[in-house]
């Protein structure tokens, strides 16, 4: 007889990843990957910075040996960078590692979730993950309800996942209403602020969760180098937050979960804010290049503050399938229950004009 898994496996939504370059392009007869625009996972177009590069190119002699399993430097740095303690800084696996290890510490069966509709599908499969309970908030329009989220808190909740800006949506919520909103949490409630995409807005427009991190109150605010660093092959993700939940966290996680190149990558990209400001300059100069071409073609989509653009096209995987056969792939959106919508990552100007010729041709086919 087969070894039963837990009863609630066999249920586990997967996440549905994109497809290896290599592979469409075999699909599509073509002999080099150059030929396709990728514009499907929100990945940084400028590539690392050259910072980055150097170090991983200088360290990788040095794969043999293990990590540093306390990311000693690199934690030390984000602590000094953002004024916090070192106790409360955690490096993960990309930030799904955290959002796990989130789990782990404060989720089982009859425990809940609150987190909003269209959000990061991640938090709804973890929590699946530990049999517990997600409450699934609808949005104002594409945005967080914050006020319809707190209204959902039951006695049974442990987490709220407030995704800032959101994916897939390109949204953010105010400033003002996600500091009342952070104040307002029962005792019983952690908050998790995900900030993957936050560095791409201007550092004068970023909201300061920090603030409520030095006050100690339970908020977790989870950060990313994949996306404004450029480093998502490399998977690094950080936590700041509350003392006592950063250590349960570090209890919970694997040894040496951060390797070693990603740790001097991202050690070297943190110095170098001229790349970070190069890529905010590509994504404003991106998104105003995409929308005013989807504004001559008569496309809607959602305004956005990210690297990428929700668009409404209708029937979004007949989109993505049609636009994949002129070599350029986006990101269909059924899986989050919109498959009126294509998601379309800003790329550099060469990439999105790739799109925008593609997308003109899907709407007027010869």
């Amino acid at each position: 007889m087969p070894i039963a898994p837990n009863v609630w496996m066999p249920e586990l939504p997967k996440y549905e990843p994109g497809r290896p370059l290599e592979e469409v392009a075999r699909e599509l007869g073509l002999d080099d990957i150059g030929d396709i625009v990728k514009l499907a996972s929100n990945e940084n177009s400028l590539g690392p910075s050259p910072l980055a590069i150097a170090a991983m190119q200088e360290t990788a002699g040095r794969m043999h040996l293990y990590p540093d399993g306390g990311g000693f430097y690199l934690t030390q740095a984000l602590a000094e960078r953002f004024d916090v303690d070192p106790n409360q800084v955690l490096l993960g696996n990309g930030s799904n590692e955290l959002i796990e290890l989130l789990g782990h510490v404060y989720l089982a069966p009859e425990q809940e979730i609150v987190m909003s509709q269209r959000a990061f599908v991640i938090y709804h499969l973890v929590a699946k993950l530990f049999n517990a309970k997600t409450i699934m908030v609808p949005m104002n329009g594409f945005t967080h309800d914050l006020d319809a989220m707190r209204a959902a808190i039951t006695p049974n909740t442990r987490l709220v996942f407030v995704a800032n800006p959101n994916n897939p949506t390109g949204t953010r919520v105010d400033n003002v209403a996600l500091d009342d909103f952070i104040l307002s949490m029962p005792d019983h409630v952690i908050t998790v602020i995900d900030e993957a995409y936050v560095e791409l807005l201007p550092p004068e427009e970023q909201p300061d969760v920090f603030a409520h991190v030095r006050a100690g109150r339970p908020v977790i605010l989870l950060r990313t180098f994949s996306k404004g660093y450029g480093l998502a092959g490399l998977r690094l993700g950080y936590a700041i937050g509350a003392t006592d939940c950063i250590e349960l966290m570090n209890r919970a996680r694997q040894p040496f979960n951060v390797n070693y190149m990603a740790q001097a990558a991202a050690l070297a990209a943190l110095q170098d804010d001229a790349h970070l400001q190069a890529t905010r300059d590509m994504v404003l100069q991106g998104l105003g290049q995409l929308t005013q071409a989807l504004d001559r073609m008569g496309i809607a989509y959602e305004p956005s503050c990210a690297n990428f653009l929700l668009v409404n096209v209708g029937d979004g995987r007949t989109c993505f399938q049609a636009l994949q056969k002129r070599h350029v792939i986006v990101r269909p959106m059924d899986g989050y229950g919109l498959p009126e919508y294509i998601r379309v990552t800003v790329g550099t100007p060469s990439e999105n004009r790739r799109f925008i010729e593609a997308m003109a041709e899907v709407l007027n086919p010869a």
